[in-house]
């Protein structure tokens, strides 16, 4: 690890400590009242889905709408290892995301062929499948909601659980298997033709992606502690991406911020949350067109050529 690396790192978790410290205190102290307390720990699952998603759709440019889908096994699966098998938090957490992890595997490998609006559709085909599939099996209580799970998720746990998975997520990116799997974005066909195992990396990065929504859903499960079908519909898969687009494909911090601001500021707007999908539609068809079209390095490249110009007039 070169010398910049790890001042990087040694910064960057001492800024963890200092935002955790100054949330305990401000919980402690009566600042963050119970309610807004809540908001925070959802806010850091937002955090954990929205960064694993942004491996898959940001890093590779795969854009899927089956992130719920993950989400839900490993909820369920971590909620039914703790009521039936009594296994500890953190076990019950990584057989979540385990399984999660191995149906991303079985899904990615034949969906994972496909592009654009294909892959779209699929995936979202798979994410209403096993919504389904919760809904009518027995263990899982169906539409009823599947109760009796034990509430361990709090403000620690969830703080923890992001800022590994945004570490995770960035050695990975920074890695030469993050380079590989940019690559594939950037020229699916040129990289293959350098010798490049595309289809390994992708896999591999959607089956990553899908580890860590295991983990955000057993941590969801035992932090709402019941557990229903339809929390985990289309609808869910689309507002994970919405995040990633409003942050920036590829873009971590921005995924970030944009979980954070779309958990809190509904908060504040919620007499407009009749609107909210609306909402979710425009942003994604102007993150499309502005795909499509490759405006987003013009605009980049004018706005900085902008501030240049202010710059020197103010010298």
């Amino acid at each position: 690890m070169k010398k910049k690396e790890i001042r990087q790192f040694i910064l960057s978790f001492v800024l963890a400590l200092v935002i955790y410290g100054a949330i305990m205190f401000a919980m402690n102290s009566g600042i963050i009242n119970s309610y807004w307390s809540g908001i925070l720990v959802v806010a850091c699952i937002n955090v954990v889905l929205a960064t694993s998603l942004n491996l898959a759709s940001g890093y590779l440019g795969q854009l899927t709408l089956g992130h719920a889908g993950f989400m839900s096994v490993g909820a369920y699966i971590s909620a039914l290892s703790s009521i039936y098998l009594g296994t500890p938090f953190i076990i019950s957490l990584l057989i979540g995301a385990v399984c999660a992890a191995v149906v991303g595997l079985i899904i990615g490998i034949p969906t994972l062929r496909l592009k654009g609006d294909y892959l779209c559709i699929i995936t979202l085909a798979f994410n209403e499948i096993i919504r389904v599939i919760m809904l009518n099996i027995g263990i899982t209580n169906g539409a009823k909601g599947l109760m009796g799970i034990p509430m361990e998720t709090n403000f620690t746990v969830v703080f923890i659980s992001a800022v590994i998975t945004i570490y995770v997520i960035a050695c990975i990116v920074k890695s030469r298997h993050g380079r590989a799997i940019i690559s594939i974005r950037e020229d699916e066909t040129a990289s293959e033709l350098a010798g490049i195992p595309t289809s390994y990396y992708k896999i591999l990065a959607f089956t990553i992606s899908a580890f860590f929504a295991g983990i955000a859903g057993g941590l969801y499960a035992h932090y709402i502690t019941i557990l229903i079908p339809k929390v985990f519909d289309y609808n869910k898969s689309v507002e994970i991406l919405v995040m990633v687009v409003l942050g920036g494909l590829g873009n971590l911090k921005g995924s970030i911020i944009a979980a954070i601001v779309m958990t809190i500021l509904p908060e504040y707007l919620r007499a407009f949350s009749d609107y909210r999908m609306l909402l979710y539609a425009v942003v994604l068809i102007a993150a499309m067109i502005l795909k499509e079209k490759n405006l987003v390095p013009h605009l980049k490249a004018k706005f900085l050529k902008k501030k240049d110009d202010v710059e020197e007039a103010t010298e």
